[in-house]
């Protein structure tokens, strides 16, 4: 009986030695293990396009090709959309140098009359830099789009994915007599990947296309880039509301001053509110089945290893990692409940 709790402590040492080791791993790997994330996670999210022409009796090329060509025509959406915007604010940025430098004279009139003094307010305009987050959402971009120009890679992935999705459908199946826990662990976490993108993307677009909106009416630059950007960073758990918030607000701060920053913010909380807090838990619900400390884990951990792409797919890999290691144990109850947030009997 004394043994018993060191041996524990050796299971739980060994087995968080190799969770680093394959996370370092899957780091040193980034560029080829996202592509090949993107491609798994796309290929779910059309997955009931198979379903329903296989249902209807379409043949298997038909099947294979329609879902192909759904990931295809939205990928080059996306590169294409994302580089012409990110070659325009590129050409933008150099512009807003005078608007700038003239911002730092009237924060050092306001803060004189204010008798603050000018090394305070120097200091603080240095970490309050609207170039610096611009820039940082140029880098962002640069990224996202250094992982879709990986464009062949991504797409003969999903092509060789969709070739296979009929005949790993049909394994998984009959592979239910001898692991039933992996096998419906491995259903739930297609279920509930699919449908947190499903109903997260709906949403983003809505979130994109009023933003446009509010942008467009106040004369905010490139209000698609900023739409876009809405989208993606819906993905993002906890805090792609403030990616997506920033640079346009620091844009507009820029181009028509405090007021149009502050109507930004406004209309962004305003929209965040409404469809976020409001609607959107009413369809999504606790699908996701991560507690939200562990969703915040999620984001730290897959960024670290994935870059920006781990960001975007933190949810997608947690649950991928969950159905994996936890819900395809029996014994895992309260493994469950620990990373839903909910007792034991209402994990699922």
């Amino acid at each position: 009986m004394r043994d018993q709790p060191v041996h524990r402590t050796l299971v739980i040492l060994v087995g968080v030695a190799a969770a680093v080791v394959v996370l370092f791993g899957i780091r040193e790997v980034a560029s080829i293990a996202g592509p090949v994330v993107l491609a798994l996670v796309l290929v779910i999210a059309v997955s009931p396009v198979r379903g329903w022409l296989d249902g209807r009796g379409a043949p298997v090329w038909l099947q294979v090709a329609v879902p192909f060509l759904i990931v295809v025509l939205v990928l080059l959406g996306m590169v294409g959309i994302l580089t012409i915007s990110a070659t325009e604010l590129a050409s933008l940025l150099p512009t807003y140098t005078v608007q700038f430098q003239q911002l730092l004279v009237e924060a050092q009139q306001w803060a004189t009359a204010q008798g603050l003094s000018d090394e305070m307010l120097s200091k603080g305009l240095q970490a309050f830099d609207p170039g610096r987050i611009l820039g940082l959402v140029q880098s962002l971009l640069g990224s996202l789009i250094g992982v879709l120009s990986a464009l062949f890679l991504i797409v003969v992935l999903v092509l060789a994915m969709c070739l296979d999705a009929p005949i790993t459908a049909r394994i998984l199946t009959t592979g239910e007599g001898g692991r039933p826990g992996l096998v419906t662990a491995l259903a739930t976490f297609a279920h509930k990947t699919r449908r947190y993108l499903i109903v997260s993307t709906v949403f983003g677009l809505i979130n994109a296309v009023l933003d446009m909106i509010a942008l467009s009416l106040l004369d905010v630059p490139l209000p698609l880039l900023w739409g876009v950007l809405a989208l993606i960073a819906n993905y993002i758990p906890n805090i792609g509301f403030v990616i997506a918030l920033l640079p346009p607000a620091m844009l507009a701060l820029l181009d028509g001053g405090v007021q149009t920053m502050l109507l930004v913010v406004a209309a962004y909380i305003v929209i965040n509110v409404v469809t976020q807090s409001f609607i959107l838990p009413k369809f999504l619900g606790d699908a996701v089945g991560l507690s939200t400390t562990m969703t915040f884990i999620s984001l730290i951990v897959w960024t670290f290893v994935l870059g920006a792409l781990g960001a975007i797919l933190a949810i997608p890999l947690s649950l991928l990692t969950r159905a994996l290691l936890i819900d395809s144990d029996p014994d895992a109850t309260w493994v469950q409940a620990l990373v839903s947030g909910r007792m034991p009997g209402s994990v699922r």
